[in-house]
């Protein structure tokens, strides 16, 4: 914890790694296809080894962004092996709920570091109960690799706060699933669906960038006295509100709050005036989102809708609409990410900016 910024609105050291969070994101169609091509072999010696394992469970365990990047692909994953995949946050894996591991279990972890210590203990744990394990990480030679029985290195930088770093290792874990699919023959013609929309994304995350980056900076600039931002979305899309809310909270000095589509309803979960990006790629939650967009509306806040192509259903309650390329939804996120990566950083831009002229005034 000392090691983070302070709340201070001209921290220096959260600055610093603000201004070098923008070039991340921009990078991230070549880092995704740096990632895929050097571990092609890597990736495909695991999917066949587990695709012959007779997996029955799989686990998926982090912590922050690495969390949210199993909640990205756990739609994916039981679609494809019909098993049950659970992400699970890796205190609770490692503290609370192992007691079922075994050898008929698969346990997917993700550190950057590879030393983040409740990660670590979850794998081992996993280990000790005769789970097979998996690890990813950015760094080759941690603790976390050297102790899995699989390992796929994420080739991304986190010189900033982290954002290739995350949509690397969701593309890895999602060609993980598709090599496992092959091995194992399960329903080739939508794995072969799969494998072309998954090829196509890094193109799709660079036309997101060019084509709305301008707008989401106007955004940021409208909401940047704010204190408080919102995210919803349902499915693996829930993965981008996550990422919005942990962007937020480390860009700035403020909250941000993810909250799952239905439960936005069990609550007066938005106030007046509070901003709120409502993430809906093209699925069946859409319908429940323009009911989100209307309570937002109702109760006098911002509603930022993110959507699919010429999607209209939300548009009469949204005060901006982003239109975002068509993606299969069990892939959704490594896409519907790119805006509130974009938000989080011209937010934080725009606060150190008005701290600033504060300052001088």
């Amino acid at each position: 914890m000392a090691a983070l910024p302070t709340d201070d609105p001209l921290d220096t050291k959260r600055r610093r790694r603000v201004e070098l969070t923008l070039p991340e994101i921009e990078e991230q169609p070549q880092v995704i296809r740096t990632t895929l091509e050097r571990e092609r072999g890597n990736i495909a010696a695991a999917a066949d080894r587990v695709a012959k394992s007779g997996i029955k469970r799989i686990y998926m365990t982090g912590c922050g962004d690495s969390l949210a990047c199993m909640v990205a692909v756990r739609s994916l994953y039981e679609e494809l092996f019909g098993i049950p995949c659970e992400p699970v946050q890796a205190l609770d894996m490692a503290y609370y709920y192992h007691h079922t591991l075994g050898p008929d279990a698969l346990v997917i972890t993700l550190s950057s570091s590879g030393t983040t210590t409740r990660t670590v203990e979850a794998m081992m744990i996993a280990k000790a109960k005769g789970a097979q394990t998996l690890a990813l990480s950015n760094t080759p030679g941690s603790a976390l690799m050297v102790e899995s029985d699989h390992q796929l290195t994420i080739h991304a930088t986190r010189k900033g706060w982290p954002t290739q770093a995350s949509t690397a290792a969701i593309a890895l874990l999602c060609q993980f699933a598709l090599d496992v699919a092959k091995a194992s023959g399960r329903a080739p013609s939508r794995v072969a669906t799969l494998q072309a929309a998954l090829d196509a994304i890094p193109d799709q995350i660079a036309e997101v960038i060019t084509t709305h980056n301008a707008a989401i900076a106007e955004i940021a600039a409208r909401e940047a006295a704010r204190t408080v931002y919102l995210y919803a979305a349902g499915g693996p899309s829930y993965a981008a509100a996550m990422f919005g809310t942990a962007k937020v909270k480390e860009c700035t000095p403020d909250h941000g709050i993810a909250i799952p589509l239905e439960e936005f309803h069990h609550y007066n979960s938005q106030k007046a005036g509070d901003p709120l990006f409502l993430i809906a790629p093209a699925g069946p939650s859409v319908p429940r989102a323009r009911d989100t967009a209307h309570e937002g509306k109702r109760w006098g806040g911002q509603v930022y809708a993110v959507v699919t192509g010429d999607e209209d259903m939300l548009d009469t309650h949204a005060d901006v609409t982003l239109r975002l390329p068509a993606v299969p939804e069990v892939l959704s996120a490594l896409v519907y990410t790119i805006p509130v990566q974009l938000f989080a950083y011209h937010v934080a831009m725009a606060k150190f900016r008005a701290a600033e002229t504060a300052l001088t005034a």
